[in-house]
């Protein structure tokens, strides 16, 4: 028998996949599950989108394209780049993508040599660490607490910075947390990695436009760093455009090329047809993108003041994203009848079991006292799903 790499050996199945399986099984089994676990907006794509790649259809724009994509598509980034973000970039420092997951992979491969480490605030994004672990880079975990947002200090990250230390990741909005980082703390922590010319930035801003207190700001924009910031976007959030897996990157002239290079023997550039939509979508006025987020904040407030009835839940209020992420360590040690809670992850398969919910446990994203709850479904869903779980969670003792 054929032994496995030792590269997928190292690697988890990811978390919220995993759950998004199994409530897909029960489904197909005629239980009625509601699935809360997976990050997707539960919109159709807007029309003049879709309309896009009919055309390019009809046009027959159906053949390889340049790996970081067609030249009209990266200028039209790098001009939502200026518009949106205040960050300027060239063409040639845009590399569009098979979604922003691979904007993100191409960076880290680019970058990271084994041994070299890597900054991570916790909580991630299920990936980053995986991805990491591909580039054989080792992850230092920084830790921020629901007691700041689940923001970390500039103090906390410059205690983690060692001579290894080659790159920093993180999101704002957050997933899972939904936290904003405001301009200010943005500045501090730049403050600090300015006095560490060797060392990366990535910028995950794809829920840019999912942000319910005001103009988003991306840390690319400040001086002292803006020349080692990779900016990582995509159109799967804001444009509901999940499957139509467009992301993309601006980023120095050198690392561009670079992640070109890596993406040229993996995937070469991303469906033609995609990219005229892609094109569409990014030179779209933001405002596009307004009533979907208002809809999320609106069902944010919703779930938030539903959750108060349920003993025991400890949540932030997220400032953006479409997530809340729950201390849960009050249930920690109950049981009902034989199934002992002894982690998020024990209470994520309860509640499947008993309340028929899928949600993610926190584990996948750094801390197993927390699970995340997606707040991507209609008001009708999310009632049913808070009462079902209500009821489930009351049974522990």
């Amino acid at each position: 028998m054929q032994t496995l790499s030792a590269r997928l050996n190292r690697l988890s199945e990811s978390q919220t996949l995993a759950m998004t399986r199994r409530s897909r099984e029960l489904r197909a089994q005629g239980i009625d599950v509601i699935n809360l676990s997976i990050g997707e907006p539960d919109f159709p794509t807007p029309q003049i989108i879709k309309e896009a790649a009919k055309k390019a259809i009809d046009e027959d724009f159906s053949h390889y394209t340049p790996v970081s994509g067609y030249l009209e598509l990266r200028q039209a980034i790098a001009e939502k780049f200026k518009r949106d973000n205040a960050l300027d970039f060239e063409a040639d420092q845009i590399v569009v993508s098979t979604g922003a997951k691979q904007s993100i992979a191409n960076a880290v491969l680019s970058i990271i040599n084994p041994g070299d480490e890597v900054i991570v605030p916790v909580p991630y994004w299920v990936s980053y660490l995986e991805i990491i672990k591909l580039a054989e880079g080792n992850s230092v975990l920084v830790e921020a607490g629901i007691e700041n947002d689940f923001k970390v200090t500039a103090t906390q990250l410059k205690k983690a910075i060692t001579s290894r230390t080659k790159l920093m990741i993180f999101s704002s909005p957050c997933n899972p947390s939904g936290s904003v980082y405001s301009q200010k703390e943005l500045e501090e922590i730049a403050e600090v990695f300015a006095a560490y010319p060797d060392i990366y930035i990535i910028s995950d801003e794809i829920y840019e436009h999912i942000n319910f207190i005001g103009k988003h700001y991306s840390i690319g924009t400040i001086a002292s760093i803006k020349n080692r910031v990779i900016t990582v976007n995509g159109l799967s959030k804001a444009f509901a455009m999940t499957g139509w897996r467009v992301g993309y990157l601006g980023a120095s002239k050198e690392i561009a090329k670079a992640c070109d290079k890596i993406q040229g023997q993996i995937t070469s550039a991303t469906c033609s047809i995609a990219q005229k939509a892609a094109y569409t979508a990014v030179l779209l006025n933001p405002s596009e993108t307004y009533a979907m987020r208002d809809i999320f904040k609106k069902r944010r407030d919703k779930v938030l003041a539903l959750m108060k009835d349920i003993p025991g839940l400890k949540a932030n209020i997220p400032d953006g994203a479409f997530y809340i992420f729950p201390d849960i360590t009050y249930y920690i040690g109950k049981s009902f009848e034989g199934t002992m809670i002894k982690n998020a992850t024990d209470l994520c398969y309860y509640l499947l079991d008993k309340a028929l919910v899928a949600l993610v446990p926190g584990a996948a994203f750094g801390n197993d006292n927390y699970l995340r709850f997606s707040y991507s479904a209609s008001e009708e869903v999310l009632v049913e799903a808070l009462k079902r779980m209500k009821e489930a969670l009351a049974k522990l003792k």
